[in-house]
């Protein structure tokens, strides 16, 4: 029967780079109306077989069977015809148009544009799904969340019969991603085959059907997500059983390293709290609160209204980024594409551009100590890469993360603020992250880590601080700690 038959089917399929083996004779198949789910750390290879299946890269060998034809390459504009589309991390949107516009952007409708026709596509495809979005909005006006279920609905109105769905979730609240899920949900039942990459557990589990491990450029087993449970697949990803999800820490916390005042700047206000060296303090609430924004006033990127910052018991005057660093500060960004590094540069060059004074006489860079210093951190954060000049561009997520977090501690930092510090990387990289955390409090660093996940925030946390609409309303102890505590206060509860 034609059910039974896979839509599209991948065999033997290899991909290299310049020293890397991105797919290395990969074989899978994806059924026709499953939700398929593709898990494996980063630099699995999930990205490279995604950009095969839609055309943006070519294969150096191995056959593609996407409904009984048969290619050795796919070509975009061929993928698109047959009805695969993708929706990556990063939207592809036009911001100035509207919902209506973007959704119909490059199909047919007539000889001239009629903004009638395109609301009306628009508007019948919002209504199946139940969901409310004005046609005529402007991209730039709407949430991450409706973002995505414009893209959504664009790969809709296209005929999508696979769809790819990279990280859907990652900007999304918990309310936002129920939305999602009832979308997911209702694709399946119009006979959607869909291609779901997620490093989180719990959504795989929910939503999806059958679950593929890559590693390493490896394929390596097919499971039905019934069948199989947590444990098991973290154990394919990662080659290796993970005895805890989040390694104990052994040290006290000392001194207190910083204290906020009544700190008020970038829309947020009087917000007070302390850390201690060998602590980590967790910054919580719901999206909006705040987090991201104070420690930003912190950091020095935006401005202060009032309020003091105390830095071993002494005040500190932050006015700008370089200040922040003077006293031993350092900030892992939310983005850290955007914000974190410069992704056409170097891994060395990234590692080092915030210590350039401390490598350099008389305005001469010391190559050898950079390279040194660079190889150094390479080595220590476990940085997967042939070269450390090698591009960060050209680095899996969970590496990028890893010279954003190189090049916080390069700078010499001994309070270092995590903002979303495991953000769309894998369970193996964020062990690996997490145990760097615990290395840095037993050198006696201090950190605040902000965080939307929340048993990340309950595992690694020794104090949760929660805002509320840009408020601080609570601190939590850990022997109070537990998620509807949390909840709670960010939701503005006593």
């Amino acid at each position: 029967m034609e059910e039974n038959r896979p839509i599209l089917s991948m065999e033997h399929i290899t991909k290299t780079y310049p020293g890397v083996i991105a797919l290395n004779n990969v074989s899978v198949s994806f059924a026709r109306g499953e939700i398929h789910a593709l898990v494996g750390e980063n630099g699995a290879g999930k990205s490279t077989l995604i950009k095969i299946i839609t055309g943006a890269v070519e294969p150096d060998n191995g056959i593609i069977r996407f409904d009984e034809k048969e290619f050795s390459k796919m070509h975009p504009n061929e993928a698109r015809k047959m009805g695969i589309e993708a929706i990556y991390q990063e939207y592809n949107l036009i911001d100035c148009l509207s919902a209506a516009e973007n959704i119909c952007l490059g199909k047919k409708m007539g000889r001239f544009v009629n903004q009638q026709a395109m609301a009306a596509v628009a508007k019948e495809i919002f209504e199946r799904f139940h969901i409310n979005i004005d046609p005529r909005t402007p991209v730039s006006d709407l949430t991450s969340a409706k973002m995505q279920i414009v893209e959504i609905a664009k790969a809709v109105s296209k005929g999508a019969r696979l769809l790819i769905m990279d990280e859907p979730t990652a900007p999304l609240t918990v309310s936002e991603i129920d939305i999602l899920m009832d979308i997911i949900a209702q694709l399946k039942a119009d006979g959607v085959t869909i291609l779901y990459i997620s490093h989180r557990m719990d959504e795989i589990f929910r939503i999806a059907d059958r679950v593929s491990v890559f590693r390493d450029g490896q394929y390596v087993v097919t499971r039905q997500v019934c069948d199989t449970n947590r444990a098991q697949l973290i154990a394919d990803m990662v080659g290796r059983t993970l005895s805890e999800s989040y390694p104990k820490r052994k040290n006290a916390p000392g001194d207190v390293a910083i204290e906020l005042r009544n700190l008020t700047g970038n829309g947020v206000k009087n917000i007070s709290f302390s850390a201690r060296k060998g602590e980590v303090v967790g910054l919580a609430g719901l999206v909006g609160a705040g987090r991201s924004e104070i420690m930003k006033v912190v950091y020095g990127a935006e401005k202060k209204q009032w309020g003091e910052i105390y830095i071993n018991g002494t005040p500190a005057e932050i006015r700008c980024p370089r200040d922040a660093m003077k006293y031993g500060i350092g900030l892992v960004p939310e983005d850290r594409k955007r914000e974190g590094c410069f992704l056409m540069e170097s891994i060395q060059w990234n590692i080092l551009i915030s210590n350039v004074e401390n490598i350099s006489r008389a305005s001469v860079v010391d190559i050898g100590k950079e390279k040194k210093i660079a190889s150094e951190y390479r080595e220590r954060l476990r940085i997967r890469t042939p070269s450390i000049q090698q591009k960060v561009l050209n680095l899996s997520g969970g590496n990028q993360q890893k010279v954003v977090i190189a090049k916080a501690l390069a700078a010499n930092t001994d309070i270092i603020i995590f903002d979303e510090p495991t953000r769309g990387i894998d369970v193996g990289a964020k062990h690996e992250i997490y145990e760097l955390m615990n290395d840095l409090c037993a050198e006696g660093k201090c950190i605040i880590m902000v965080t939307s996940d929340m048993e990340e925030l309950l595992g690694m946390s020794d104090r949760i601080v929660v805002l509320h609409e840009r408020e601080m309303s609570g601190e939590i102890s850990r022997e109070e700690f537990s998620q509807e505590r949390v909840l709670d206060l960010a939701s503005g509860g006593d």
